[in-house]
């Protein structure tokens, strides 16, 4: 459902931006900004609360500016307002993903004018961060921190059942999560050492990809998957797994566990002894599970060069084509991803990666050992992203149900099928173009 919704709002999308209104003209250099800007986001709760301290700020150094901030705002409601007519003035997006297809059809105005104006260096960013805040030469995007991903595992676990630290290779992670599992007498699994599905929490395609140097897209733009020898390697891995605990003993297992942002995460329930994650679940473990003995770690990799390394994505944050006044939203902008205070005091608060050389050296940064694996993940010259494209994450969403398809046994011919999921790929690539 989730794939259809997002198809579905990019055709509608497509379709309001085609044409869509000549972008206004911005302001002289130094020209005095005023009014009210409406912006939303996609956090709730603790996190929410984290934007709100930090937008406070804001209005504080710059009060002729008002901020209507709403939150729980996700991809699908943006987009489907700016296609109505009825975005924001400002949105921040929880995906890298969204960036082509926000580029490319015009729902989030270019910045470069605003930034060569006000004489902004992107020098200042990481390479990997610039090229997921633009899309074929248009930067439309701007970053607010960054996400890696990595192993999380139970210390008290992995105590008892002798193993002395996390898995570096494929087949350790394949033997340690075997030696974790705990099963009543009837074979139902009570306890995972690894929970392999796709589809659950953070297990998907992009997200493990990196373990074995996966590619998306070729340097024309069309899928890499069919032809690329390592998604065989990483979904040939992931179904042995699958078998060996049994898929429909799994899918019984997933039924029981908790939401994954809630109080019953399963890893913090310790009903899974390791699991994918991003650094942000560092403090929702520390604030919901305090008493969780937990450690992190890169995440299993096919090769030893490549240990270290994982996937890196971040939020990004634009100016809607339908901005009532980009002036004061590219202000709020600026200063959410170019002020050094503003990006560390969210970087503690939220336990994201900062998205600016500056804010990563700052020593105002709380870099605790957990955190500061991740941060070395997101430095890692092997660490890699999933590409931008014009039909956005539409991609990766079809080869997510090729997955669900696989893992189940549905899919037994991994050639021909992955030759399938090129075709499908190519033609979605198409149409987002």
């Amino acid at each position: 459902m989730r794939r259809l919704l997002a198809i579905a709002a990019a055709v509608a999308l497509t379709a309001a931006c085609t044409p869509g209104p000549k972008d206004k003209p911005i302001a002289d250099p130094g020209a005095e900004v005023s009014g009210t800007v409406e912006f939303w986001h996609f956090f709730t709760d603790r996190e929410a609360e984290a934007i709100d301290a930090v937008v406070k700020d804001f209005q504080a150094s710059h009060p002729k500016i008002n901020v209507v901030v709403k939150s729980g705002q996700d991809d699908s409601k943006m987009t489907q307002a700016i296609g109505g007519g009825q975005g924001p003035d400002v949105g921040l997006s929880y995906s890298t993903d969204i960036v082509g297809q926000f580029c490319s059809s015009g729902a989030w105005l270019d910045l470069a004018p605003y930034i060569a104006r006000d004489k902004v260096s992107m020098d200042g960013f990481p390479a990997t961060v610039k090229q997921y805040t633009e899309f074929k030469g248009k930067r439309c995007a701007m970053p607010v921190l960054a996400d890696a991903y990595g192993l999380y595992y139970n210390k008290k676990m992995f105590a008892e059942a002798g193993i002395s630290g996390p898995p570096k290779t494929l087949d350790e992670f394949a033997e340690d999560a075997k030696k974790l599992t705990k099963r009543s007498a009837d074979g139902t699994i009570t306890t995972a050492g690894f929970l392999p599905l796709f589809g659950f929490y953070e297990n998907t395609p992009s997200h493990l990809g990196p373990m074995v140097g996966a590619q998306w897209l070729k340097s024309d733009g069309s899928s890499a998957i069919g032809g690329d020898t390592a998604w065989p390697q990483l979904l040939q891995w992931q179904k042995s797994l699958v078998d060996w605990f049994g898929y429909d003993k799994l899918e019984a297992f997933r039924a029981g566990l908790g939401d994954e942002y809630s109080d019953a995460n399963a890893f913090q329930k310790g009903q899974v002894a390791m699991a994918i994650d991003g650094e942000y679940r560092i403090a929702f473990a520390k604030d919901q599970s305090p008493d969780l003995d937990f450690g992190v770690a890169p995440m299993p990799a096919s090769t030893s060069d490549r240990y270290g390394a994982g996937y890196v994505t971040g939020n990004v944050i634009g100016i809607s084509k339908t901005a009532k006044n980009p002036e004061a939203a590219w202000e709020l902008i600026k200063y959410l991803t170019t002020d050094t205070k503003a990006i560390v005091k969210l970087a503690n608060s939220l336990k994201n990666i900062p998205s600016t050389k500056d804010a990563l050296a700052s020593p105002d940064l709380k870099l605790d050992a957990e955190f500061k694996t991740f941060v070395d993940i997101f430095n890692n010259p092997k660490t890699t992203t999933t590409p931008p494209s014009s039909a956005g994450p539409a991609y990766q969403e079809t080869f997510q149900t090729y997955c669900d398809s696989w893992q189940s046994g549905k899919q037994t011919d991994l050639k021909s099928g992955l030759a399938d999921v090129d075709k499908q790929i190519n033609s979605l690539l198409q149409l987002g173009g």
